[in-house]
């Protein structure tokens, strides 16, 4: 499993469960009943992660990429308001939406300085490039 996971599919287990892995799998496939406001797919490549976020409707302005430490959110805040009227002025039809969507992700294991992001056809896709493995120290000690 790679490190780059949503913080809402972490579980805490203070015992042992035989079946914590179908049953994780079964909270990704199905969810767990909670609207999260909008669905990633993750992707893990040599060099970098991709995650694409759908997120139909929502202007490029509207969504925020934040990153605090290891922790990055992804939010997004939408208002609709439409009305009608007719020749009097008087309403036939008025309607008001707001909504507001946000994930966070664990970033541990990216260069968080070299993120990059694009939106396209109600898709945010970020590049997010692997930390380098840090290269163990090799030396000769001069014996006195």
């Amino acid at each position: 499993m790679f490190g780059l996971t949503p913080y809402e599919r972490r579980h805490h287990m203070s015992y042992y469960d035989p079946f914590r892995d179908l049953n994780e799998l079964e909270d990704a496939f199905f969810g767990r009943g909670e609207a999260i406001g909008f669905k990633t797919d993750i992707r893990e490549l040599d060099d970098k992660f991709v995650l694409e976020a759908d997120m139909p409707g929502f202007s490029k302005e509207d969504i925020k990429v934040d990153i605090n430490g290891d922790c990055m959110t992804i939010s997004a805040e939408r208002k609709h308001e439409s009305e009608e009227k007719d020749e009097k002025n008087h309403f036939i039809r008025r309607e008001r939406s707001f909504g507001s969507y946000s994930r966070s992700f664990d970033i541990s294991n990216v260069e968080a300085k070299d993120i990059k992001a694009q939106y396209k056809d109600g898709v945010l896709t970020l590049d997010l490039p692997k930390k380098s493995a840090a290269q163990p120290e090799s030396r000769r000690l001069e014996i006195e």
